[in-house]
């Protein structure tokens, strides 16, 4: 594993699955165990030794801003108009670089193995554009059960297209190369898709749990994982 990779923080989202949670807050600063979800990221990328961080804003930016001031953490207003996750990292580049870079969607509370980490000592420059982070979908806690993609036995993934399968679990590693869509705003679908055709998307498998907490149901179950796995927060 080389020097750590620079991290992008998808922290800009309305948190609409939410409800009431979200009305006078944004998603990332929502509480699971006594700590706003951006701070579970954070951690997660402090014990994977992660220290060039980005997050974008948008929804209640200001708030996320200030809780955020001091910490280092370079910021990437989207103050206009939401670009999106694809639309959001390129705009971020100028603050990331040129090389590849680990993303994190922030609404989602992991245990084991830290993600960033497995990420990062599974990339290969040489084969790779993209690699995903996945577990099974049946395994996957507060989720719809449905599967992103399908993985052969070297990790090469391609769509799932209704086929039972893997969840991407919103970590990876991408080569900006990929972020080629002309318009501002984009999903990260088209850059994916672009990978998997070239035959340099892969995916590994998580080595713990994880639970989405992008609505309000995924935070007790959260709370509940942490609980049992024995790695709830010191606050």
């Amino acid at each position: 594993m080389r020097h750590p990779f620079p991290l992008m923080l998808f922290a800009a989202g309305f948190g609409t699955r939410m409800g009431t949670l979200t009305a006078h807050q944004p998603k990332p600063l929502v509480k699971v165990a006594g700590l706003p979800l951006i701070d579970h990221a954070r951690r997660v990328a402090a014990q994977a030794g992660v220290t060039h961080l980005v997050a974008n804003l948008h929804y209640r930016g200001d708030q996320l801003a200030a809780h955020l001031e001091g910490s280092g953490i370079a910021v990437s207003w989207e103050r206009d108009a939401i670009l999106d996750t694809g639309g959001g990292l390129k705009a971020a580049l100028p603050l990331l670089g040129t090389g590849p870079v680990l993303t994190l969607n922030t609404d989602a509370v992991w245990t084991g193995a830290n993600p960033l980490t497995q990420l990062m000592q599974a990339w290969d420059a040489g084969r790779m554009d993209q690699l995903f982070l996945l577990l099974p979908a049946a395994q996957a806690r507060s989720a719809t059960g449905r599967s992103d993609f399908v993985m052969d036995g070297a990790g090469r993934v391609e769509w799932a297209n209704g086929r039972t399968g893997f969840l991407y679990l919103g970590a990876q590693i991408i080569h900006p190369r990929l972020l080629t869509d002309p318009e501002p705003a984009f999903s990260l679908h088209g850059p994916w898709t672009r990978a998997i055709a070239a035959g340099r998307a892969f995916g590994i498998l998580h080595s713990g749990d994880w639970c989405d907490v992008g609505h309000p149901e995924g935070i007790a179950e959260a709370e509940a994982m942490l609980r049992a796995a024995k790695e709830w927060p010191d606050v």
